[in-house]
């Protein structure tokens, strides 16, 4: 079978594809990649040999554009959809997967004018406008919320369950602000590290590029002694020695941290499309097992009261909550749809 992810732009819809991509590859299929010049695609995939090739089309989101910048975005998607239709003729593409983001656009609508089966996962609890249009055309629908999904777990690289374990007490906390950097959550760990470090609790912070000369400066001037990086791929090794995240509640980080039994404050971001990260992060705060506040000058406050706290039972509800093989029985049930043995 060969098969075309596409989607992207953002972190959390392209570990949606390489958690596909791993398990595509582990039942001997074949895959390749379509998505855009813009957004983080490239960073992610450009050197990805696991994918036969990779396509990246002169493509931009539509939301929060001003008019005239909507008419280019839907120009461009208008292009890529007549390349992305040569591209699955020329690769012969037996199925196409939609992780969602401005970067799928154009090859689910290919797929779709070329009559290709389509699969879609969405990885929030608040449906995106593309997927919303596409889901009565799609073979199938996958979603973590959904409970007419015939796939319900999330689609997680087997490293945060491999290296999952149980946290009781805060020795290391992580700041994740993103690739692009999340201001907010930059500036509530200067507010707050020299507290956690003078309680000996580790500060790790992945500030993203854009702000990482300020935040470096900062921490100089502090003298604190912060593990610190701009951006890295090594999210899973992050993860895996912090025992309390504090991030935005991007749908892959949230699960993330869940299949690793981490638990994290979320800070959702507050002009997110449809306000889908408050939704994310009350899927778990609901449970017991996870904080999530509003943005709010007080927040520093809610962090240094939660660094007292006994983490057993969250982390242990996180591991419990989360189960591997979300990406493996996605492709299983694309298999039973196109009849593949």
């Amino acid at each position: 079978m060969r098969v075309a992810i596409t989607g992207g732009g953002t972190g959390g819809h392209l570990a949606i594809a390489a958690a596909l991509l791993e398990a595509l590859k582990e039942k001997g299929h074949e895959a390749i990649y379509i998505g855009s010049t813009s957004g983080q695609d490239r960073a992610w995939f450009e050197e990805e040999i696991r994918f036969e090739k990779c396509h990246f089309l002169d493509t931009n989101g539509v939301v929060n554009r001003k008019y005239l910048g909507k008419v280019w975005a839907l120009i461009k998607i208008f292009r890529a959809v007549i390349k992305s239709r040569k591209i699955l003729k020329q690769e012969q593409i037996d199925a196409v997967i939609s992780v969602g983001g401005y970067s799928a656009a154009a090859a689910t609508f290919a797929a779709y004018t070329k009559q290709i089966p389509f699969f879609i996962h969405e990885q929030n609890a608040v449906m995106g406008r593309l997927n919303t249009m596409m889901k009565p055309y799609a073979r199938a629908f996958y979603s973590s919320y959904d409970e007419n999904s015939p796939v319900k777990d999330y689609p997680i690289r087997d490293i945060f369950f491999s290296t999952a374990r149980l946290r009781k007490e805060i020795k290391t906390i992580v700041f994740l602000g993103g690739s692009q950097g999340a201001q907010f959550i930059n500036n509530l760990a200067l507010e707050t590290a020299a507290v956690c470090t003078a309680k000996g609790i580790k500060v790790i912070h992945q500030c993203g590029e854009r702000d990482f000369e300020r935040v470096q400066q900062a921490y100089k001037d502090q003298k604190l002694d912060v593990e610190l990086y701009s951006f890295t791929k090594e999210l899973p090794a992050l993860i895996k020695h912090a025992d309390l995240a504090v991030s935005r509640a991007g749908a892959s980080t949230l699960w993330e941290v869940t299949a690793n039994g981490l638990p994290a404050l979320f800070v959702p971001y507050p002009y997110a499309a449809g306000d889908h990260q408050f939704y994310n992060a009350g899927y778990l705060v609901d449970k017991g097992l996870a904080w999530s506040y509003r943005e709010s000058e007080s927040y520093s406050r809610n962090l240094l009261a939660i660094l007292e706290n006994d983490l057993e039972e969250k982390s242990r509800g996180l591991m419990e909550l989360s189960h591997k093989g979300g990406a493996a029985a996605i492709i299983d049930n694309i298999e039973e749809n196109l009849d593949v043995s």
